[in-house]
């Protein structure tokens, strides 16, 4: 019941991703219908139910375009697990400034990079040119599609690749 399932909107754009449990309470709400069941059934005492791997809701949910929240999670992930300096691959990277805090730099995405701590401590608070450092790549906000926001839990889940495509 905690296998993930692929909300849309009335409009087919992915929405949201949800656990069985509450895709099942939202479908027995009348809320929600099964675009896609991939996973057999639920048997009750009384009744059968499709076990839903994509819904879609019945009424439009309007809401703001989303962005990707900058946290270290999602920097890492940005920049592919690589220290952004030397390009190492490691499980112990860290988060640096290209621009130092106390230079006037600022906690956003185009400030922040991937760095092993060894490129990190060799850095410090100086910036790239006193460093004598070069980033392998810019670094950018990452675009919000529905791929990168939901494509995490796709892997498991093929039907649900036709879904997140055009968005």
């Amino acid at each position: 019941m905690n296998e993930p399932v692929l909300v849309l909107n009335c409009n087919y754009e992915p929405v949201h991703v949800c656990n069985t449990r509450r895709a099942m309470g939202l479908i027995l709400a009348g809320k929600a219908i099964v675009v896609e069941n991939g996973r057999g059934f639920i048997h009750t005492v009384s009744r059968t139910y499709e076990r839903p791997s994509v819904i879609r809701l019945v009424n439009m949910v309007s809401r703001p375009r989303p962005r990707v929240r900058l946290c270290k999670r999602e920097i890492l992930r940005r920049d592919e697990y690589r220290c952004q300096y030397c390009g190492c691959e490691s499980s112990q990277l860290t988060i640096d400034h290209v621009v130092p805090r106390h230079r006037g730099g600022t906690h956003s995405w185009e400030n922040l990079v991937a760095a092993c701590p060894q490129c990190n401590r060799r850095k410090g608070g100086r910036t790239l040119a006193e460093a004598r450092m070069r980033l392998l790549r810019q670094p950018f906000e990452p675009r919000p599609t529905a791929q990168y926001l939901f494509g995490r839990y796709a892997d498991g889940n093929g039907v649900w690749a036709r879904y997140l495509e055009g968005w």
